[in-house]
């Protein structure tokens, strides 16, 4: 069983802020991390291997210093990691990532195809899904638990607003995970020290398949214009007092706001 798990490298998005005058996210001294449900996919992944002796590669786009989330994934157990750096993939959106990722699974032998749900700057749970219709495979998203039958399908059990629901899925397809459901393993010193041996391919736009002008910047219909904080709300104003009294004092505050 081979297996693909497409990661990203993301800034820790509980240490970023927001310049007030370029509306831009300041990423200087923000430390990178591996998206956290990338994360948990890669578990999943790894969890496979423990159990059917799956070969997991894992793939990512991005900069040269994206090597760092791949050494971690060797840590984890790992046996193949490829990079897609190359600046005809710079100003990527969606829609154009997920076409190149495609491009690069289109030349490699799998099984499966593991995605996080989102990643965590941007929030948008496109990638996986477009991936999947660039590919024309089927795919499940918000998984929370997934395993390999005696006949060879997969049994996937994804989470719903209000339910769960268990799929059986035939063939290759393409999982969105979630990273709640899965404590990724830590790296242990002697995988640390293995990952700093490996090799990390690094791909350009010609090593896939792939019509270039779908790439990067020129292959992405979605313009950023302008980014900015939520708006801090005015502090709130506590009354102790009986019943009616609250409704006088509701009663006036939406007429003052024109509601009634």
């Amino acid at each position: 069983m081979n297996i693909i798990v497409c990661i990203k490298q993301v800034p820790d998005t509980t240490e970023i802020k927001i310049d007030p005058v370029k509306g831009t996210l300041i990423r200087d001294g923000v430390p990178s991390i591996m998206n956290p449900d990338d994360k948990g996919g890669l578990e999943l992944a790894l969890r496979m291997k423990d159990q059917y002796g799956a070969h997991v590669t894992v793939i990512t786009m991005g900069p040269a210093q994206a090597d760092v989330i791949l050494r971690e994934a060797f840590a984890m157990g790992v046996d193949r990691a490829i990079l897609l750096s190359d600046r005809k993939f710079a100003g990527a959106d969606t829609l154009a990532t997920s076409y190149a990722l495609a491009g690069a699974i289109k030349t490699l032998d799998y099984d499966l195809i593991i995605a996080g749900r989102q990643a965590i700057d941007g929030d948008t749970a496109q990638v996986g899904p477009e991936m999947a219709e660039h590919l024309g495979l089927p795919q499940v998203s918000y998984v929370i638990d997934a395993e390999k039958t005696a006949h060879g399908t997969l049994i996937v059990k994804k989470e719903n607003e209000d339910s769960t629901q268990i799929l059986e899925v035939e063939g290759k397809c393409v999982l969105t995970v979630l990273a709640s459901a899965f404590k990724a393993r830590y790296m242990n010193v002697a995988g640390i020290v293995e990952a700093y041996s490996k090799e990390v391919e690094v791909w350009g736009a010609d090593k896939i398949d792939v019509d270039e002008s779908k790439l990067g910047l020129k292959g992405s219909p979605t313009k950023v214009f302008k980014s900015f904080p939520k708006a801090m709300k005015a502090p709130g104003e506590i009354h102790e007092v009986s019943e009616e009294e609250a409704v006088e004092i509701i009663v006036r505050k939406l007429k003052e706001k024109h509601i009634i």
